[in-house]
């Protein structure tokens, strides 16, 4: 949604700068053990962090949590946070859902075995869920969405001799080598993004890139016939929310069959457009689907699915190794815990009735910042995705990526993050994505509604 009508607001920066000394300031007073925590750790962690990119937690270090169940998270500090950040994802399910935590005790303490290199029946039954919501008859799995994008990658250009792959500017598919480039706004030529640590090569060797939304420019990309698949999500969703735009994606895999390009969504983050993610509830037609993060309820986990043209090729050739040292699979991949993790999830959490619940809560989320935007006429906007909602600072739904990422504030969102924070609501650290799950309330809703309210009239005094 936009704002349109009467003149919009602008940020005092002078202001904002003020409220948030003022908002760290709390955070440190509030919450000294997290703080503890993370000076110790810092003697033996990287950064002070299991995974570097837990540093980027708002307040100046991150909250060390003692207890999360449902939608809610205790720190060791003793508060409890309504968790709209549901770890970037990974627990759409909930924290520890009761049916995914009774299957994996029962693999742990009944049946025994987490990884022996053998199927289960879980397995199974969890492939038939995947094709029965995805639509695609044949599916594999990894410990991890990267893993299904880098693995889908090398057996797409492997069937189909072609050199290139083709992503979209400001996307995000994991850490996969080929996908971190993006499109130069003063050459309009694609080129490897800021900060990309040591790639082994180029990725421009390897990669074509173009801005979302754009019909002639992945016509042009395309026209060569030397890209094997377009990689995307059917809505981009890592750098803020940003939707297709009316009919581009039937244009989309109009122009990939023409030229004979595969298309992979990759549906980690847009599953929460329903069950079948954006492939289901937007009628689309892929060649493969990759997953992961919610799909064990955070239990490590990643899937990929392949059409049966394409499944029957890639195990025609004769040339692939698939089952010793070609470069696809792992030791752990399609783990018993894994595979019971993500039955009891697809069968009993992240189920028909549970998505229109979430996807209602989303609503009235969106609904709740629209009106305070209106109401303040403050230059930003607020965009759905099923059961997820995010705001980005610009008055219009961003485009594409390059318009999304200029709308970037860094001040701004350590504001919102830590205002939100020390008043009980945890939002995805990296951008203000706030997702649903079974166990969200109308009153948690409310609750963010509340708060945001009270931050942006704070801000604008």
């Amino acid at each position: 949604m936009a704002l349109t009508g009467h003149p919009l607001r602008t940020v005092d920066r002078g202001r904002l700068l003020a409220l948030i000394a003022h908002e760290q300031d709390t955070f440190a007073a509030n919450n000294p053990k997290s703080l503890d925590l993370f000076q110790e750790a810092r003697a033996t962690l990287l950064a002070g962090v299991p995974m570097t990119w837990m540093a980027s937690w708002p307040g100046g270090y991150p909250l060390t949590f003692d207890q999360a169940h449902g939608n809610r998270i205790t720190d060791v500090d003793g508060h409890t946070y309504i968790d709209f950040c549901l770890g970037d994802t990974g627990a759409m399910t909930g924290h520890s859902p009761e049916p995914v935590v009774r299957a994996v005790r029962e693999r742990l303490e009944t049946k025994g075995g987490v990884t022996t290199m053998l199927p289960t029946a879980d397995s199974t039954v969890v492939g038939a869920q995947l094709q029965q919501r995805f639509g695609l008859p044949f599916w594999s799995f990894t410990l991890s969405a990267t893993d299904a994008n880098r693995f889908v990658l090398r057996m797409l250009r492997q069937i189909t001799k072609r050199p290139f792959i083709l992503v979209y500017s400001e996307c995000y598919h994991g850490s996969v080598d080929e996908t971190v480039v993006k499109l130069d706004p003063g050459t309009g030529k694609t080129v490897r993004k800021p900060g990309n640590v040591g790639p082994d090569v180029d990725p421009t060797l390897t990669s074509k890139c173009v801005e979302f939304n754009d019909v002639e420019g992945l016509r042009a990309a395309l026209a060569p016939r030397d890209v094997a698949c377009v990689l995307l999500e059917p809505a981009m969703t890592n750098i803020g929310i940003v939707p297709p735009a009316p009919g581009y994606l039937a244009k989309l895999e109009e122009i990939c069959h023409e030229t004979g390009t595969l298309i992979i969504y990759d549906e980690t983050h847009t599953f929460s457009a329903g069950p079948g993610g954006c492939t289901r509830a937007w009628g689309l037609h892929p060649d493969a689907v990759t997953l992961g993060k919610a799909l064990g309820a955070g239990i490590p986990i990643g899937a990929f699915g392949f059409s049966a043209a394409v499944a029957e090729r890639v195990l025609g050739d004769p040339e692939a190794d698939l089952v010793s040292e070609g470069g696809v699979g792992g030791t752990l991949a399609g783990n018993a815990l894994s595979a019971a993790a993500a039955r009891a999830t697809l069968e009993h959490v992240l189920t028909e009735e549970n998505f229109a619940t979430m996807i209602a809560l989303s609503t009235r989320f969106t609904e709740g910042v629209q009106a305070t935007l209106d109401r303040q006429r403050i230059p930003w906007c607020i965009v759905q995705l099923g059961a997820r909602a995010e705001y980005r600072f610009c008055p219009e739904v961003p485009i594409n990526g390059g318009v999304s990422f200029a709308a970037n504030d860094f001040d701004l969102d350590e504001y919102l993050h830590t205002y939100m924070a020390n008043r009980g609501i945890l939002m995805t650290p990296f951008h203000n994505m706030a997702l649903m799950c079974p166990d969200t309330i109308t009153a948690d809703v409310d609750r963010h509604t509340e708060v945001f309210a009270q931050a942006v009239d704070d801000l604008v005094g």
